[in-house]
């Protein structure tokens, strides 16, 4: 009983002791106040006999006594996301400085990882962009995880050749068969040691045990590579009077492809509404003017990073409702306003069709 009378004046000690290294900085990198009691919290309780105060209650207690915010002064780790907050596109520069080269250029929705930062400016890397950017038009904390959460895509690459099926069964009907190397949207991963996928659109379910699953945000492109990827849309520019919006064949069988691939199993609004959203893009200053351009832009559309486009539209397997649903809205025709984007519906506010939900 001795021990147990004298341990209040123990804990005491110990206590003032935490905080007063806490407050020197003398245990800033072993953790904060709330760390250093919560690891004594269980030899406490040891220790304590059966009808003395719990320790957590004597930890609550004495900050309250002293006034002390436990939550507050907890050191939590940083996280090292960032966000671009601009509506149209964020120069990266060699220097923390306006007159500084551009290295590259990081748009809307697009993330990376802090790097370094420096009086007001920031140190990072998205995708192949490595250099500085203005924390003016950057997020940071809780503001980027809620973004990044909000426009990333899980994804899944096929290791092998996979079945896509209707249910999650080695004994449901077969969509299709995703060969070695595609990526594809993951909508949820099951218990059972299935993948649900979007798979044209429609609900697809793959072995977890063939695929390696990854969450990806829109990454930034370098200049190097918005060169070349301006001068394929000069090429393609050569076939297109967008004044009147009108284009080749193969330009229409691109976005076909593209919808073929994004909504082939959605009904024909749920079609009509990714090629205007295509469309809505070209139209923007956001984006490049073309459809080539807005396809093939970096991190945009999963389908046309992995090949996938390019194998439907060699593979001439396109559906006549989504050769119908682009050639409508080449020609000016949206279902969806001026809409830029769409994701699998997770519940996010927006126009829903289908399986869709656009933003």
């Amino acid at each position: 009983m001795a021990r147990g009378r004298r341990l209040p004046a123990l804990f005491t000690a110990l206590v003032i002791a935490a905080v007063f290294f806490y407050n020197t900085g003398m245990i800033a990198e072993a953790g904060s106040v709330k760390n250093y009691l919560n690891d004594f919290n269980g030899g406490a309780s040891a220790i304590l006999d059966p009808g003395a105060t719990n320790a957590s209650e004597i930890i609550n207690a004495r900050a309250q006594e002293w006034n002390i915010d436990l939550t507050a002064t907890e050191k939590e780790e940083e996280s090292t996301l960032v966000m671009a907050n601009v509506s149209n596109a964020l120069n990266v520069r060699t220097e923390p400085n306006t007159e500084a080269e551009k290295v590259g250029k990081l748009y809307k929705d697009c993330g990376g990882t802090i790097l370094e930062r420096e009086n007001g400016w920031t140190l990072l890397q998205s995708g192949d962009v490595i250099g500085w950017a203005s924390d003016e038009y950057l997020l940071f904390g809780e503001e980027a995880e809620e973004l990044a959460a909000s426009v990333g895509v899980t994804v899944a690459h096929i290791d092998d050749g996979l079945k896509v099926r209707k249910e999650p069964s080695l004994e449901a009907d077969v969509y299709g068969v995703l060969p070695k190397g595609d990526a594809v949207e993951v909508l949820y991963v099951g218990e059972d040691g299935w993948a649900c996928i979007d798979y044209e659109g429609s609900d697809g379910y793959v072995s977890t045990d063939y695929i390696t699953i990854e969450f990806k945000l829109d990454a930034g492109e370098t200049m190097e590579a918005i060169k070349e990827r301006e001068a394929a849309e000069a090429e393609a520019k050569r076939h297109v009077n967008y004044g009147a919006y009108t284009t080749d064949a193969d330009t229409t069988l691109l976005l076909a492809a593209l919808i073929q691939c994004e909504a082939g199993g959605e009904s024909y609004e749920g079609q009509l509404a990714v090629g205007a959203v295509v469309m809505n893009r070209v139209r923007s200053a956001a984006y490049p003017d073309t459809i080539h351009g807005v396809i093939y832009a970096s991190g945009q559309f999963t389908p046309a990073q992995s090949g996938k486009v390019n194998r439907v539209l060699e593979s001439g397997r396109i559906s006549q409702s989504c050769i119908d649903a682009a050639t409508e809205a080449i020609s000016g025709v949206s279902n969806v306003g001026d809409l830029t984007h769409f994701r699998r519906n997770n519940g996010r506010e927006g126009l829903v069709i289908g399986n869709h939900v656009f933003y």
